[in-house]
């Protein structure tokens, strides 16, 4: 059974205290012309008392029983589909020293052509019901103390492998690609589901969520926000000799933009810049951005009405994981959203370079991969304080004797193009062993991959003999971690330590690369430039 909202609730306990009101004692009724009480005034007193009092409690109740069920329609709006739909997933998180994690929601934008509406709104009539494609993909990362949020867009033509999914609705499956190919595709293999294994799969950051919106979604939202404003430096018609284009048609400086041409502004290629895909991932950026700072200031949403409508069209055009398929759900998201501020939002495009009339990602590409999934503000604001010098977790017991501390040591030198370093695992156990550590020994069951050396520990109380392992190697205390994946403390000697017995840590390169093109979500100064085959006097 579904639990009463609070609003429901209130509204009941109220009718209740209503209908408990006490009754008028008999003398208090009225006195008639002569000043006597009039006959039975009290005994109908008290039946329209009551009959008032009644008709009063049903009408809160059916306002609150009203309230319950729109709430339930706007949940009924909202569709659902399965988080992830490949067989392995990326390892979760570790949480900071609060116990926090980061919140990362991949955001989809659909070509679905599945209704009249979408199609007309995305023309291509030939393809109306066919497969969708993903064509806006973009990771939502929120850090893990909620002070700022990092955005990734990945190019729709960006070759990728997609790993095999199942539909757990049906059964089918659908092979991993033969080689790469383009990611939207990846929305056909069963759902959003299969976008989101795909992500994790050429990323390694773990999805919690995801967002889906078609067409149709795009022009309502916009609609119902009031406008958004966009810039271009140059008159723009986004239409070329054979009819190619998004339609977009715009005078030189900045406008609002909602409906359609909202979804123009979104679709654009040709008429930005170079008209590539990366051109137009720049401008839904700027839509983006704009788009939260009008959230933010524009006051009209305070107005009921409109704020029904946003929530109306929202939950409709909204395709959702469910792990958020309540409107409650989505609400305390917005919530922890909406405590950014715009200055602390970096937009970024997937660094990539052209393969044909494709994308691959480059190496800066991984190096903005690591960021997000080492919890690194892209806008380069983080606190000072040395991220190498920083356990995971404070520890709350002192570290034991150097006899007593138990470490198992495992290989993890092995890289995507080396093979482990042989014997990596025994000779730091060895090494241990001489510097007094009598219970540490090596794991050589198997070899692991670990980019940089890493000291691993399941609990607080064990916080303490993990830091002692790593001073007494000279491991950067920021490379000790809170893990469940250990059931004690853990050396994985990492691809940077490949050889000899004195650890060096690497120098570590923590800025966004320019090649990301990150636009900070408080720039109102940035505004497309017009290719000039495309504008108009």
């Amino acid at each position: 059974m579904r639990q009463r909202s609070e609003q429901q609730e209130g509204t009941l306990t109220r009718a209740r205290d209503t209908e408990a009101e006490p009754e008028p004692a008999e003398d208090d009724e009225p006195p008639g012309g002569d000043g006597t009480p009039r006959k039975g005034a009290g005994r109908r007193g008290r039946r329209l008392l009551k009959w008032a009092t009644a008709g009063l409690a049903v009408a809160m109740i059916a306002a609150a029983a009203a309230g319950y069920l729109y709430y339930e329609r706007l949940n009924d709006n909202l569709k659902k589909d399965h988080l992830n739909l490949a067989d392995s997933k990326v390892p979760a998180p570790t949480p900071n020293a609060a116990g926090q994690t980061p919140l990362n929601i991949l955001l989809i934008g659909s070509d679905a052509r599945d209704t009249e509406e979408n199609q007309d709104l995305g023309g291509a009539r030939e393809t109306f019901g066919s497969t969708p494609l993903a064509d806006v993909q973009m990771l939502v990362h929120l850090s893990a103390d909620r002070t700022n949020m990092s955005v990734i867009s990945m190019p729709r033509d960006t070759l990728v492998r997609i790993p095999k999914c199942t539909d757990p609705d049906d059964g089918t499956v659908y092979p991993a690609s033969d080689g790469r190919v383009m990611t939207n595709q990846s929305l056909g293999h069963g759902g959003p589901g299969c976008s989101v294994a795909t992500w994790e799969k050429l990323t390694g950051i773990p999805i919690d969520h995801f967002m889906m919106v078609d067409f149709a979604g795009v022009v309502s939202i916009a609609d119902a926000v009031g406008g958004v404003p966009v810039c271009v430096d140059a008159n723009i018609l986004s239409r070329d000799s054979k009819g190619h284009g998004s339609g977009l048609r715009m005078e030189k400086g900045t406008h609002p933009v909602r409906g359609e041409q909202a979804l123009q502004w979104l679709r654009t290629r040709y008429g930005f810049e170079d008209g590539s895909d990366l051109a137009r991932s720049k401008a839904q950026h700027m839509y983006m951005n704009a788009l939260v700072r009008e959230l933010r200031a524009n006051a009209t949403l305070s107005s009921p009405n409109k704020l029904r409508r946003l929530v109306e069209q929202a939950t409709r055009a909204l395709t959702v994981d469910q792990g958020l398929d309540t409107v409650k759900k989505l609400y305390d998201l917005s919530n922890e959203l909406r405590g950014v501020e715009p200055e602390r939002i970096t937009m970024t495009t997937m660094p990539n370079r052209y393969v044909g009339a494709r994308v691959e990602p480059t190496e800066d590409a991984e190096q903005l991969f690591r960021l997000v999934r080492e919890d690194i503000a892209l806008d380069g604001k983080d606190e000072p304080a040395d991220r190498d010098g920083t356990p995971s977790e404070a520890p709350t017991d002192p570290a034991a004797d150097d006899a007593k501390i138990a470490v198992q040591v495992q290989n993890g030198t092995r890289t995507d193009t080396l093979g482990p370093a042989s014997g990596r695992a025994g000779t730091i156990a060895g090494l241990l062993v001489d510097r007094g550590f009598a219970e540490a020994f090596a794991d050589r069951s198997s070899a692991l991959t670990e980019e940089r050396t890493v000291i691993r520990y399941p609990s607080a109380d064990l916080a303490g003999d993990a830091l002692r392992i790593a001073e007494a190697l000279g491991v950067p205390a920021g490379s000790v971690q809170k893990s469940t994946d250990v059931s004690g403390v853990t050396l994985v000697v990492g691809a940077d330590w490949r050889e000899g017995t004195k650890y060096r840590a690497p120098k570590v390169d923590n800025t966004t690369p320019e090649s990301a093109n990150a636009l900070n979500g408080a720039d109102e100064t940035a505004c497309m430039k017009v290719n000039p085959a495309f504008t108009w006097s």
